[in-house]
């Protein structure tokens, strides 16, 4: 004849069971909206916060039009001279379709600043908030 567990091993063991599928579960994270319009969202809150906001001298001769309501599909930022808001733009980054092709050009993508301003760009996209 086996010995039986007392009632409350039983629950104790249940419980510990819970617990520990609790922890192996993963609740997946949230997807990210990778629509063209999302992208630029962030891209434009990221590029206002740290390059103009933030007195980064390297944008202190510019500033920010962004352009995110597009009829063409293709939600953009425009990085113009800030004293002729209405001049040239001197960069330009858009994005899209889904999930988002990103696009910079002008200028500014053509000097010294260009791989700071690509390697912001991605990281913005891809939802990560932090300055360089």
């Amino acid at each position: 004849m086996r010995p039986h567990m007392p009632l409350t091993h039983i629950f104790a063991v249940a419980a510990i069971a819970a617990l520990v599928a609790s922890c192996q579960s993963k609740t997946p994270a949230p997807s990210q909206d990778r629509s063209a319009l999302s992208t630029m969202e962030r891209v434009a809150v990221a590029a206002n916060t740290c390059w103009f906001k933030s007195g980064d001298a390297a944008f202190t001769a510019y500033r920010l039009a962004p352009e995110l309501n597009s009829f063409s599909g293709r939600p953009r930022i425009l990085v113009v001279p800030r004293n002729s808001p209405e001049g040239r733009p001197l960069l330009v980054v858009q994005a899209e379709g889904t999930p988002s092709k990103l696009d910079a050009f002008g200028p500014m993508m053509d000097g010294p600043a260009r791989p700071r301003i690509a390697q912001d760009v991605t990281r913005w996209a891809g939802g990560n908030k932090s300055c360089s």
